[in-house]
């Protein structure tokens, strides 16, 4: 049974410019917005679409040159189509808008909550956090690449997310019968590269 896969990555980042991180004491850093940016990849049996998605604010704790916590708001109002043009575009968008699939009238923002990081190998991490969509919240765990360097941050990661958690139930084939090449993953994945200075 083939299946779509959504995926927001963020746009990789070629320079980073932060103030120095005292690995002595706690630090708050916050998201460079102009840095972190995050693009989407939504497939399906028939094709692929892509787009762009922005952060609207967040911050990265940091304890002796370790990340223990923070959380990323993004503005869910900004998703942006890139691959189609037109009337295509705006039914695209509009519908990604609606209350199939992220509801953003009445649920503008989304929140990935960092609860602890722990190192598993060299500089890739285990993370435990909440994240919300839509107003609801559920506990989720990834890898991610974490580098604290010289006064330079650089958070990578790729969570994989059950949509159907969220009340994101369009073209499920656990909810729907016979959708054919219509038919939706139940799974998206979020691919994080983020930029953060005081």
């Amino acid at each position: 049974m083939k299946k779509i896969f959504l995926s927001i990555a963020v746009v990789a980042l070629t320079t980073l410019s932060f103030t120095t991180v005292k690995h002595d004491d706690d630090s708050h850093l916050h998201i460079n917005k102009e840095l972190s940016s995050l693009e989407w990849i939504g497939k399906k049996v028939s094709g692929q679409h892509a787009g762009t998605i922005t952060i609207k604010e967040g911050s990265v704790k940091v304890e002796k040159g370790l990340v223990t916590g923070g959380e990323i708001v993004i503005d869910m109002t900004s998703i942006l189509v890139t691959d189609l043009e037109g009337e295509y575009k705006g039914k695209l968008e509009g519908h990604l808008n609606s209350p199939d699939f992220f509801d953003t009238k009445n649920h503008e923002i989304a929140i990935l909550k960092i609860n602890s990081t722990k190192k598993t190998k060299g500089s890739i991490f285990n993370v435990k956090a909440d994240l919300t969509i839509k107003g609801i919240t559920k506990a989720i765990e990834f890898p991610a690449t974490i580098e604290v360097k010289e006064g330079k941050l650089a958070a990578y990661a790729e969570v994989n997310i059950d949509r159907t958690q969220y009340d994101i139930k369009y073209g499920s084939g656990k909810f729907f019968e016979g959708l054919g090449d219509k038919m939706i993953d139940d799974l998206f994945v979020v691919k994080f590269k983020i930029a953060a200075n005081n």
